[in-house]
């Protein structure tokens, strides 16, 4: 159940109060519902309709998140990803039509944090928007508190204090998302963990009908850091492989 809080003036407020999302969808039914949704939650919501005026809001107004639809006019939603994550990072849930792997992949790899596939509840996609936002903070906590050391997996190293990973010395560019789910494996190296354990662990996210958003991430981040090193154990999981000593 989500805490409420009071504001300066005494009013109760939900956790999204004053946090921004900037909704990109050009289906007015799914825009007015999504942001009437948001704005019920407590979050600040800006709308756009195209490419280009996403890509100009997003600069005028910097939002906490976007939420952001892979088919729009102007330009799609994977360049609006690019040109905005270029400017500044802000976590981005990607909207697809089409139940495609690729889409998704793709989406990952331009630096969305996460995907849904239409139609998709108005429930679930609030609840994700919580989660992500919430993990980003955990995030930037992390990050400013010093980890001793570097973790060394054979030609794998992760640098929790930097979020900086590196493979046979190169340095690999990694998602948030990705990141919080690569350490998660490596925090138990070799151990299977299955995908509501990961879902859990990473997302916050209990209900198991996102086990298709871990595969994804899984798919994406085995692409750049070497499909070798990340096991499947049919049926159950995943697991980070590490050098025999």
């Amino acid at each position: 159940m989500e805490q409420t809080h009071t504001s300066h003036n005494g009013t109760a407020t939900t956790p999204g109060a004053q946090r921004r999302v900037l909704v990109v969808e050009d289906d007015p039914t799914i825009v007015d519902a999504i942001a009437t949704r948001l704005r019920a939650e407590g979050f600040l919501v800006q709308t756009a309709g195209d490419g280009p005026s996403a890509v100009d809001t997003a600069e005028a107004w910097q939002p906490d998140l976007l939420i952001l639809d892979i088919m729009l006019p102007g330009f799609d939603g994977l360049e609006v990803c690019r040109r905005v994550q270029a400017s500044r990072p802000v976590p981005v849930m990607m909207l697809t039509a089409r139940d495609d792997e690729t889409d998704m992949l793709v989406g990952l790899g331009v630096g969305a944090d996460d995907y849904m596939t239409k139609p998709f509840s108005m429930r679930e996609l609030a609840a994700r928007v919580h989660v992500l936002l919430r993990r980003v903070e955990r995030a930037a906590i992390a990050a400013s508190t010093p980890r001793s050391g570097i973790l060394r997996l054979g030609e794998l190293e992760i640098d929790h204090a930097q979020r900086r990973v590196r493979v046979r010395s190169e340095d690999v560019h990694l998602t948030p998302t990705e990141f919080d789910l690569l350490v998660c494996l490596a925090n138990t190296p070799r151990a299977v963990l299955s995908r509501e354990q990961l879902l859990a662990e990473v997302w916050d996210w209990a209900d198991a009908s996102g086990t298709r958003t871990v595969d994804s991430h899984i798919k994406a981040l085995r692409r750049k850091i070497g499909a070798e090193r990340i096991r499947t154990v049919h049926g159950v999981g995943y697991a980070l492989e590490t050098p025999t000593p």
